[in-house]
């Protein structure tokens, strides 16, 4: 079982341009769309999330428990489900405005206990940012990564959500012993300051920086370096991209039987070679479709796992 830990929302996203272009509502978050990519890939999943009871959180939900992740671990509350206003510029690219005050994904509280086979837990995005969820979820990652579990970080970077800039850096670097595999982009890099090298020095047993069509790259404890270009595909919009490259990435690993540092460092450029080129085919299909839309299994190349 992987575990996804992370907020659920609704991503408004324009059908058009310009400021006044209709908004059309669409199933969203980065750790929902990565328990929903790794449950389309097959990997049996856990939502692990406070959601409203409101018609938004039903359909998030309902859109979970369709793809096969397990939502057990789901807490419900009756304030609002969070909003976010997509806007895309002219290379397919989404930038992002929030509305979280008084929602629901915000109080969540850390559980006594994950499923009894968790192997891994992913956390990120804004659910790392709003108190007093951040703490929580901080909380379950030191706790998880304590007990020996796999943990795997997507800082996915909101700069509009962060008050504090320097407050969150540091609190970033704090979380890094608890970190089995960071993945961030080239952009969450710059904004978050810092390398690879230092990042690896300070717990993760390896590093993967997304370069959008440009490709990936991992750097990894014993001083490795393995990249893969992007995958050429018409671009429609990224919403859903780096998240399906965190799936990508978990399902891989857990294929190879690798969720562990041991297994990491077991992979060797060959290894990453093959699970890097997945990542990229699947965010390369997620790319292609309006809206966070990941690859079930059956539309990768098998060989490609």
């Amino acid at each position: 079982m992987i575990v996804v830990a992370g907020e659920a929302l609704i991503d408004l996203v324009p059908r058009g341009a310009g400021a006044l272009a209709a908004l059309t509502p669409a199933l969203g978050g980065g750790p929902f769309n990565t328990a929903v990519a790794l449950g389309r890939l097959g990997s049996p999943t856990a939502f692990c999330s406070r959601v409203s009871r409101d018609a938004f959180g039903t359909a998030l939900l309902d859109r979970l428990r369709e793809t096969g992740v397990d939502v057990s671990s789901v807490q419900r509350g009756d304030e609002p489900t969070t909003l976010a206003v997509a806007t895309v510029g002219t290379d397919g690219s989404a930038a992002y405005s929030f509305y979280v005050e008084g929602t629901a994904d915000r109080l969540f509280t850390a559980p006594g206990t994950l499923p009894a086979d968790t192997r891994a837990v992913s956390f990120g995005t804004c659910s790392l940012v709003l108190e007093p969820g951040a703490s929580a979820y901080e909380e379950l990652m030191r706790t998880a990564s304590a007990r020996g579990v796999f943990t795997a970080l997507d800082p996915n970077i909101r700069a509009g959500l962060i008050p504090d800039a320097d407050a969150y850096r540091a609190r970033f670097r704090s979380w890094l012993p608890s970190v089995s595999l960071l993945k961030l982009s080239a952009e969450d890099a710059e904004w978050l300051g810092g390398s690879p090298k230092e990042w690896l020095a300070a717990g993760p047993a390896a590093v993967v920086v997304t370069r959008g069509g440009d490709g990936l790259t991992v750097f990894t404890r014993d001083g490795g370096e393995y990249a893969v270009p992007g995958e050429r595909v018409e671009v429609v919009d990224t919403i859903g991209a780096g998240d399906t490259v965190n799936a990508a990435l978990l399902h891989g690993l857990a294929v190879r039987d690798a969720l562990s540092d041991a297994g990491v460092a077991a992979l060797g450029g060959e290894g990453w070679a093959g699970l890097l080129g997945f990542a990229a085919r699947a965010a390369a299909v997620t790319c292609s479709r309006a809206g966070a839309e990941p690859p079930y299994a059956h539309e990768l190349e098998p060989e490609a796992v």
